[in-house]
């Protein structure tokens, strides 16, 4: 049903690219993309964010962040975002991708859904919440892909 999905964070340097490996580490067969409605274009992952990824025994080292064009959302089957406010940006850039647009914490606090807060900027600590709402989040779309 849902064999390519694109990740969406703001600049594709801290959430959406750690999302985007997690997913891709527990659905081998599907296609995974991020991107940024802000993207740091050509940027790596963030280092306290990738650094909680390699421990995690996720690659994220040839990442580069890159800008989210109406191609890529109209070139997927489902697109995931970290906050609803990501979600609207999405429908006004393409309005006919809202209705294939959720949270990426849509499963959590029991089927309630939770935005994923940016990190970007923050302490180690908050990078820390965030990678643990990440992977809940990936983990809970487990049996739904």
């Amino acid at each position: 049903m849902f064999e390519s999905i694109l990740v969406l964070c703001t600049g594709n340097i801290c959430r959406s690219p750690v999302a985007g490996a997690m997913l891709a580490d527990r659905f081998p067969h599907k296609r995974i993309e991020t991107a940024g409605l802000n993207a740091l274009e050509g940027h790596g992952v963030e280092s306290k964010a990738r650094a909680l990824a390699e421990s995690a025994g996720l690659n994220v080292s040839s990442h580069q962040a890159r800008q989210v064009t109406s191609d890529m959302l109209q070139g997927v089957d489902l697109v995931l975002v970290m906050s609803d406010g990501q979600r609207m940006a999405v429908g006004q850039m393409d309005p006919s991708a809202l209705g294939k647009t959720m949270l990426f914490g849509r499963w959590l606090d029991g089927g309630q859904g939770r935005e994923i807060p940016d990190p970007y900027r923050k302490s180690h600590e908050a990078f820390q919440q965030v990678h643990q709402l990440l992977t809940q989040s990936a983990d809970s779309w487990l049996g739904k892909l």
